[in-house]
């Protein structure tokens, strides 16, 4: 996956970026999150959100919720959304669109362990095995102060970077 970041550019009275904020810098941000909030359209076009746990692994999001949910229900019809980090301060807002996933086994492993360390809670690898939802961004916004830094992230996933041994072993 290849990963650009370039400045923000933003209406003139808000100022002018000065800065790009680094990719890892922004993963971080995303991985660290307790709660994303989820945005996804209804059947009749009117926006929905709801807060999600998740754990961000591999450049996406993961993430559940019972099949009678609005949320998953939206995703079904239509899998473009948007995640939203809790901070309106600065903020990483991920772009792109999701799938009902069927992580291998040992990506499972790692789902349900990073669960387990950050909320507290087990799950099994099976449960995860058994698929999960994944949200691929294409672009990422981000800022800690917005008039400084605020830095938009495209995401080339047709792209493998050499220098990311992830990428590289697969």
């Amino acid at each position: 996956m290849k990963v650009v970041g370039t400045q923000l550019a933003l209406p003139q009275p808000y100022g002018a970026p000065t800065r790009v904020l680094t990719w890892q810098e922004v993963e971080q941000k995303l991985a660290a999150a307790k709660t994303y909030w989820l945005a996804t359209t209804r059947h009749d076009g009117r926006p929905h959100t709801v807060p999600v746990d998740g754990i961000w692994q591999d450049g996406a999001l993961y993430f559940g919720g019972d099949p009678a949910t609005v949320h998953i229900r939206n995703l079904q019809a239509d899998p473009r959304a948007v995640v939203h980090t809790e901070s309106g301060e600065s903020p990483v807002i991920a772009e792109g669109t999701a799938d009902w996933y069927a992580p291998s086994a040992e990506q499972a492993s790692r789902l349900a362990q990073a669960t387990q360390a950050k909320y507290g809670y087990a799950t099994s690898p099976e449960s995860h095995t058994a698929r999960t939802w994944r949200l691929l961004p294409q672009v990422v916004l981000a800022w800690n102060v917005l008039f400084q830094d605020a830095t938009r992230f495209t995401l080339d996933r047709a792209i493998a970077d050499p220098t990311n041994s992830k990428e590289s072993s697969r």
